[in-house]
């Protein structure tokens, strides 16, 4: 008989010649456990999904009373269905006036697809610009908007129309024209390896779509729902999108994503032609009960206003000499080494050592830290332990 690593590789499709192959049967809070029982503590969350840890008791009843109750009705936007009518309503609650409206889909890459259509559609515009090093999303549009080939070659062509600016580079900005539909940009840019953007580069950003009346999109897919220390990344800098895109962090470990705009820059997806945009599951009621919940819990266990004290801790404690620096916010945090090879020296030995972690898409020399965020001062410590452990085996410091 088979054993399920046997069946894994046999019959799962593969994205990479090197899986890891770990195998748990069970996750809690911010651990993983093996078949034997083993520990592991999870300081990716997922890759930013977990953020309210792993099986919250909060996010488990609400599931559970939600598919005794129903599932899949109908497709989005036909039946008034409370699930999605209440998490709608709660994000509007905790978002600016203006972000008052929201189209769920079933993940980060689809809400992307979803917004640029909205762009297009409202302002009749083709042109999009994105950030070099960005990463939006696996599919045909949403890997348009990357300017690295690296992960694309062989799956062109993609959309036309698409130009590349770099991250706070203020000059860049004139590539915005009054023939740019949109911006996307992560306001602290997640694959890139946790590149925060400035104060003054969002602010002449923000002025430079408005005097061309291109709309700005951004992308807290990674970085929504306290990741960074606030409810949402944007709210660091003062400076409101004009569509927000959300997914990973908000289903509390179900498949749930959102753009969220305006009643007016959303409506126009309902006329000239009707039904502008569809999606079967988008909006599942068991997703939207299980968002629901987790944006509840981060409400009324105030888990957010802990974040930034959090992440200063691993700063804090993350010191040795083959550390080059640590970037980012609150709990999305990148450790830099020297090159990719001592990283995933370092990663891979942590990994033995029950830590996991990883590094970036497009920055392979940082170690990625961003476990749930509702990791404990002695979990930190204990994380920090272990990688300081596996930091000096791979370098040592005498």
């Amino acid at each position: 008989m088979l054993t399920q690593r046997q069946l894994f590789l046999k019959h799962n499709a593969q994205t990479s010649t090197t899986p890891l192959m770990l195998e748990f049967v069970k996750a809690q809070g911010v651990n993983l456990y093996n078949k034997e029982g083993k520990a592991y503590i999870d300081l990716i969350a997922g890759i930013g999904v977990s953020n309210v840890g792993h099986c919250h008791p909060n996010v488990v009843t609400a599931v559970q009373k939600q598919v005794e109750t129903y599932m899949h009705l109908m497709v989005y936007g036909e039946f008034v269905q409370s699930p999605q009518v209440n998490f709608a309503t709660a994000l509007a609650s905790v978002l600016p006036e203006q972000l008052n409206c929201t189209y769920f889909v079933n993940s980060g890459a689809e809400a992307v697809e979803g917004a640029m259509k909205l762009a297009k559609r409202y302002t009749g515009r083709k042109g999009f610009i994105a950030c070099k090093n960005a990463y939006h999303g696996s599919t045909q549009g949403a890997e348009s908007l990357m300017e690295s080939d690296f992960y694309s070659a062989g799956y062109g062509p993609f959309l036309p129309h698409v130009d590349f600016i770099s991250h706070n580079h203020i000059a860049d900005l004139t590539k915005i024209t009054d023939q740019t539909a949109a911006v996307f940009i992560e306001p602290i840019q997640g694959e890139a390896g946790v590149r925060v953007a400035d104060q003054a580069f969002m602010e002449a950003l923000k002025a430079r779509c408005l005097a061309t009346g291109t709309l700005l999109i951004f992308d807290e897919i990674q970085t929504g729902f306290g990741r960074t220390g606030k409810m949402f990344a944007f709210e660091h800098y003062g400076v409101t999108p004009d569509i927000l895109l959300l997914a990973k962090g908000i289903g509390g470990g179900m498949p749930i994503g959102a753009f969220i705009s305006s009643a007016e820059i959303m409506s126009v997806l309902s006329f000239n032609p009707i039904l502008g945009h569809m999606t079967t599951f988008g909006g599942h009621p068991v997703c939207c009960a299980a968002g629901l919940a987790t944006l509840n819990t981060l409400l009324d266990e105030n888990i957010v206003a802990d974040v930034e004290a959090k992440g200063n801790l691993f700063k804090e404690l993350l010191q040795h000499p083959a550390i080059n620096e640590i970037r980012g916010k609150g709990l999305m945090l990148a450790v830099s080494f020297d090159s990719f090879e001592i990283n995933k020296a370092i990663i891979d030995a942590c990994i033995e050592d029950c830590i996991i972690t990883d590094w970036f898409l497009h920055c392979s020399d940082a170690m990625r830290i961003a476990p749930p965020l509702t990791i404990t001062e002695d979990e930190i410590k204990a994380a920090c332990d272990i990688i300081l452990r596996n930091i000096e085996k791979i370098c040592p410091s005498k």
